[in-house]
């Protein structure tokens, strides 16, 4: 399931597998090159100042992260890498998707999206198999949840990441149109069953399936939260506050993404033909407009739901900022006591 900025010029971007041209949108579209750009450098700038603050607390603070921070820290994270690379697309969508810069780099780029959005899910993945286990099968399955056993998921999840983008540099590639003189960055398949075999492919491994599992694990992370509250069972107060927080996270990330998805795969049942009728193809072709760029303000959303749900995390931010001004406390002490040592040292000299 492809990420590329889609061109409201054209049904689909610059692949033209559908009746585009018998289906006009007919519709002024000016305003995308200057609001859209606008907005995700503002998302930008947000989202790497937000989750370099979340790095920073979970990784510079003196205590060990555990096992569901680890997982949102590698989060964090991927939404990093993604903020990176967001400018790109922001440039190309100013300059009516005419892409400024050359093929390795619309490569990368893409890629560099691609690969963080999928490795986004499967950290959710990983979250939410971490809670069920917390709270479902909270004895017998214990030993899974070893920060070593975490990181080592965290590992396999990147390079997860890196395989399933890896068409995104294999297909990739720059065409230019004489006439009108743009130069679009898109998707090249040979073929249109080519594209319907790897975008299915993608829809199912980075959507159906981990969508299933985060659904099947919050619906028993939900029935024991209530058995436990029934029960009036006050135990594990710690998991059940880390818990709030992943289903939080959990909750926006499906009303961010899940819009987007679904959207995508209208797209595919249009190229294959499936889907035809006209008002169907503009309604998709508008709505993705929107809803991807929703999808993006997931990374933004992420690091202050960290804040405002997370009590752990705001106790950790906390902890920090002491740390460190305890640090320049004593560091200023130090610095004090030197200089009223070596003025007392001249003064005795003299």
């Amino acid at each position: 399931m492809a990420l590329q900025p889609t061109s409201p010029t054209t049904t689909h971007g610059v692949q033209n597998h559908t009746n585009a041209t018998k289906c006009p949108t007919g519709e002024n579209h000016e305003w995308i090159y200057t609001v859209i750009p606008l907005y995700i450098l503002i998302i930008t700038v947000l989202g790497i100042v937000l989750n370099l603050f979340v790095l920073m607390v979970f990784w510079l603070h003196k205590k060990a992260c555990t096992v569901a921070e680890i997982y949102l820290s590698n989060l964090a994270a991927a939404d990093l890498v993604l903020m990176a690379c967001l400018p790109s697309w922001a440039v190309n969508v100013s300059k009516g998707f005419n892409w400024p810069f050359d093929q390795i780099l619309c490569k990368v780029f893409n890629m560099g999206i691609t690969m963080n959005v999928y490795c986004s899910i499967y950290f959710l993945v990983l979250v939410s198999i971490d809670r069920y286990v917390a709270l479902v099968h909270t004895m017998s399955h214990e030993r899974m949840r070893r920060p070593r056993n975490a990181k080592l998921g965290c590992v396999l999840v990147w390079g997860l990441g890196f395989l399933l983008s890896v068409h995104t540099l294999i297909f990739r590639d720059l065409k230019h149109n004489p006439g009108s003189n743009v130069t679009k960055c898109y998707l090249k398949y040979r073929n249109i069953n080519e594209e319907l075999l790897y975008e299915g492919m993608l829809t199912t491994f980075t959507f159906i399936i981990p969508i299933a599992i985060i659904s099947y694990c919050t619906i028993k992370i939900i029935q024991a939260l209530n058995n436990r509250l029934i029960q009036g069972l006050n135990s594990q107060k710690v998991e059940h506050k880390a818990t709030t927080l992943v289903l939080a996270v959990l909750l926006a990330f499906l009303i961010c993404w899940v819009p987007f998805r679904l959207l995508k795969i209208v797209e595919l049942l249009i190229k294959a033909k499936v889907l035809q009728a006209c008002i169907i193809i503009k309604v998709q072709t508008i709505s993705l407009q929107f809803f991807v760029y929703l999808a993006f303000f997931n990374s933004v959303l992420n690091p202050i739901l960290y804040v405002i749900v997370g009590k752990n995390f705001r106790k950790r931010a906390k902890e920090l900022f002491t740390q460190w001004s305890s640090k320049r406390t004593s560091t200023l002490t130090i610095n004090s006591t030197r200089s009223n040592l070596l003025r007392s040292f001249k003064l005795v000299s003299s």
